[in-house]
């Protein structure tokens, strides 16, 4: 489950993910965008409930220093060992470059600089020398971690999926109907044993169909139209679906944009129907390959979920 939950503060999630532990929910995973950073809701699961793996999806590479992304990574996982997978990802420009106040180049370049070095440092060794990004001169992490976690890469098109498979111990996927599984991970054939395949789904447990398809158009139009959403939806062949959406994005014609979106796009990229219906959509993402399956929950008429839902929703 995508954590924290909205319309709950985050003091009050200590029952969240005893709820979901007790449901069978097996991981918690954070995003970082404008709400919560990516790391104090998984300290806080990591105190509350030792049940639970924990994850990134993602802490951005542009965002924090490459030192001050290893320590936070680091005391994470000396928190919860064993239990903590780092995800971190490029982002957009708009969270790197209009929220953040950092230039937004090169992101695969600079994410495969920053994979490197934290591949490194979280092992607990000496890094000094030059990234083609950037240089660190003479880092290491003083308190060394006994087991260093997984790093998992966001990845979209071929060339970070590559990368992924190449470097990183998993990647993390998004925006993606469970028929685009296959296609995807095509580009990562190459990995190696054990390598997991974590996948954003986003899920509207509500019978509304009018409803979620209203809720979804909106996050669809938000996301599908930032270029490196709109190119991964091109590579997977949705041109003739989505193009008048992006066409009508582009004059300006919001409204319309939301208006040009398909059903048939909307209910492949966004789960919605009874909890029962859910869950059966999600494990067609498990079918396809899919390792780690992120529940991603929109509000549903009644409005945001409750732990009532959160105990329908598990096994």
């Amino acid at each position: 489950m995508t954590v924290p939950l909205s319309g709950v503060p985050l003091a009050e999630h200590a029952t969240v993910y005893a709820t979901l532990a007790d449901a069978g929910f097996t991981d918690v995973w954070s995003s970082e965008v404008a709400g919560s950073d990516a790391f104090t809701p998984l300290t806080l699961a990591a105190a509350w409930e030792p049940r639970l793996r924990l994850g990134t999806a993602i802490a951005p590479v542009f965002t924090r220093g490459p030192g001050l992304l290893a320590m936070s990574a680091a005391a994470l996982a000396e928190a919860a060992p064993g239990r903590f997978q780092l995800g971190i990802g490029a982002s957009s420009p708009v969270v790197v470059g209009d929220w953040n106040a950092v230039d937004f180049d090169e992101p695969f370049a600079r994410s495969r600089d920053v994979l490197r070095f934290l591949r490194a440092a979280l092992a607990g060794d000496l890094v000094d020398g030059e990234f083609e990004t950037f240089a660190v001169r003479r880092f290491r992490l003083e308190r060394p971690i006994a087991t260093p976690p997984p790093i998992m890469l966001a990845a979209l098109r071929p060339g970070m999926l590559r990368l992924a498979a190449a470097e990183a111990d998993g990647v993390i996927l998004n925006w993606l109907a469970a028929r685009d599984v296959p296609t995807v991970l095509a580009e990562t054939r190459d990995a190696g044993p054990g390598f997991e395949v974590a996948a954003r789904i986003f899920v509207c447990p509500t019978s509304d169909v009018a409803h979620a398809r209203r809720a979804a158009r909106r996050l669809i139009a938000a996301y599908l139209t930032v270029p490196a959403y709109a190119a991964f939806h091109r590579w997977l062949g949705r041109e003739p679906a989505l193009g008048q959406m992006w066409d009508r994005w582009a004059a300006g014609d919001r409204k319309g944009a939301l208006a040009a979106i398909p059903d048939a796009v909307v209910d492949e990229l966004v789960v919605h129907g009874t909890p029962d219906e859910c869950r059966a959509k999600v494990q067609a993402y498990a079918d396809a390959g899919v390792t780690v399956p992120v529940m991603a929950l929109i509000g549903t008429p009644e409005g945001d979920p409750s732990l009532d839902l959160l105990r329908q929703l598990g096994r």
